[in-house]
């Protein structure tokens, strides 16, 4: 199964694979794509302004549509397209370089959108501020979407996180939080140090000890009358490969795991894209690394990224966990999610997914067709955490 390719380079069609898989429309799509393909010519960074003036104009028509729904008392009708507004305006933040003119309001305005999306669609999602601790400037906090799980009682619960470029908005279009809804299990996403608003807004950099920030996530679950303390999981997407894991390895308070994307050794492959070795993720991506993690120069961010590594660390890992990894993955190589599996030598139940071309989801984390992944962490967990496999 191939990426959907209207760009002639890896970025700015993965970006376009996103909204796809992230509710999308494809003839809003093409219509946003096609004026701007020779922008795209001059490879991943160039015409990057060109790509948001289009994704932003898209999200703007769609915001203004919304307003005449809501006026006229079409409230479901209205949240649909202020869910895509807010996508498109999401997407096209996300293409421009740490700085860039407009960024900061794009995503302040696809904040607010996504925001009465959730309010005027009744949408099972709930925005949370969970306090840092700490370790953490004072008042630091990580926003999050919490999805209830159907049924009632204590349920369980995931803490999904997100990669190097995404957010916690895009974690829920993912779909997962409603697949593991659907089984009776809620989701927490997190916008953690490093991603979504906690760097936006927050100035928070990555922090490669993940279970810094993830044992918070624990602690505001445990004081959820609706969560079962026993039975909360965590995963992560793209780099989440790192966070989720090494969460798990080190807060004992998790009771499963899994990864959509094994980044075992995300340090390693930094050596690798310096040789340019495999696709990067986002366009002006050293500068965003370098932002992400705080760094003023590229040896600042390189020894600051040396944790970025699970090797000495997985056989701490004493609870259920699922790896699992795209075939024809043109970012991160698959052999990290066999270095990955074959390290959990203390887990109780190890499992190893690679997605293939008879199934689909080759690409990195099924950027090319994410339904794949999320019904096989979703029943992963299902079975892990005591939820539902039917209805």
């Amino acid at each position: 199964m191939a990426l959907y390719s209207p760009f002639p380079n890896y970025i700015w069609n993965l970006s376009v694979a996103i909204a796809l898989e992230s509710g999308g429309q494809i003839g809003e799509i093409v219509d946003m794509c096609q004026p701007i393909i020779e922008a795209a010519a001059g490879g991943g960074d160039a015409g990057t302004p060109a790509f948001m003036k289009q994704w932003a104009a898209m999200g703007d028509k769609l915001i203004e549509l919304a307003a005449e729904d809501e006026a006229d008392g079409r409230f479901f009708s209205a949240s649909d397209k202020l869910e895509r507004a807010s996508l498109y305006l999401f997407v096209a933040e996300r293409m421009q370089g740490h700085g860039a003119p407009g960024r900061a309001q794009t995503y302040a305005r696809a904040l607010a959108t996504f925001e009465k999306s959730t309010e005027l669609g009744g949408i099972n999602r709930q925005r949370v501020e969970i306090p840092l601790g700490d370790a953490y400037p004072a008042g630091a906090t990580m926003s999050a979407l919490y999805t209830r799980g159907a049924g009632e009682g204590p349920r369980p619960v995931v803490v999904y996180c997100n990669g190097l470029d995404s957010c916690k908005e895009l974690l829920y279009w993912s779909r997962l939080p409603e697949a593991l809804a659907r089984r009776g299990i809620s989701t927490l996403c997190v916008d953690q140090p490093g991603s979504g608003e906690a760097l936006r807004l927050q100035n928070l950099p990555v922090a490669p000890d993940s279970e810094r920030w993830a044992s918070r996530a624990v602690d505001w679950l445990e004081t959820q009358p609706d969560v079962d303390p026993k039975r909360i999981g965590m995963t992560g997407i793209s780099l989440g490969g790192h966070f989720a894991p090494r969460a798990v390895a080190y807060e004992p308070r998790f009771a499963s795991g899994a990864c959509w994307g094994a980044n075992h050794n995300w340090r390693e492959v930094q050596d690798k894209r310096m040789k340019r070795e495999g696709e990067n993720p986002v366009p002006h991506y050293w500068a965003h690394v370098m932002w992400a993690f705080g760094a003023d120069t590229m040896e600042d961010f390189l020894a600051k990224s040396e944790a970025m590594n699970l090797n000495g660390h997985m056989d701490t890992v004493r609870v259920p966990f699922l790896v699992t990894h795209g075939a024809d993955d043109r970012q991160i190589s698959v052999a990290y999610a066999h270095d990955c599996y074959n390290q959990l030598v203390n887990s109780p139940r190890r499992e190893l997914k690679i997605f293939t071309a008879r199934e689909g989801g080759v690409e990195h984390v099924g950027a090319d067709n994410m339904a794949y992944g999320r019904d096989y962490i979703a029943d992963w967990f299902a079975q892990t955490l005591d939820g539902k496999t039917r209805g």
